[in-house]
């Protein structure tokens, strides 16, 4: 089971981080040694142009995939990232990186999770159709698609009431612990 944060505590980090992301900009703040993983072109015949990365970030990192001002707020309050698994409705998201920020010097299970990944067509298909078999709903919007657990088993939602969301695009998809947190992953692959 993933582990989530409090509706109160995901709303402070949220306020933290828009605040932060309209300060003047600070010296960047010391961040630990980045987990990296370089995606890689989907294999099989569907490739799908996707917007190249920032020129200040050429590799996926849990620090170059959210805004440097959440980097800084997070960072700032002593949370660090840890890559874990990356699964969405029982496919593996290997041509990517789910990362979970939280204050690792205390026994907590409350955090912060942002993922980005490559996705063909196909897998994002099949990964959609997974998670609408365990009950997550389906929105089209504007962005993409979105797929959110059913709110009635979620540990914590943001101010709209959606909890942990994928955003499905062409090629690739984004995954936050609220669907308002999707706002803080910036790459674009």
């Amino acid at each position: 089971m993933i582990p989530r944060i409090t509706a109160a505590t995901a709303g402070t980090l949220l306020l933290l981080a828009a605040l932060t992301a309209c300060a003047a900009p600070a010296e960047p703040a010391p961040a630990p040694t980045p987990n990296v993983i370089t995606p890689t072109p989907s294999s099989g015949g569907d490739t799908a142009a996707s917007p190249e990365p920032s020129a200040t970030a050429t590799e996926l990192t849990c620090e170059s995939m959210i805004s440097a001002g959440t980097v800084a707020a997070l960072t700032e309050a002593g949370w660090t990232a840890k890559p874990k698994e990356f699964v969405a409705g029982g496919v593996e998201l290997t041509e990517g990186l789910l990362c979970f920020w939280a204050d690792y010097s205390v026994a907590s299970d409350h955090g912060q999770l942002y993922g980005w990944a490559a996705l063909g067509a196909e897998a994002a298909a099949e990964a959609q159709a997974g998670l609408l078999a365990e009950g997550w709903k389906r929105e089209d919007g504007p962005d993409g698609t979105y797929i959110t657990e059913d709110p009635r088993y979620s540990m914590g939602t943001d101010e709209e009431g959606y909890g942990m969301t994928y955003l499905f695009g062409d090629g690739w998809v984004r995954f936050a612990d609220t669907r308002q947190g999707l706002i803080l992953i910036e790459w674009a692959g």
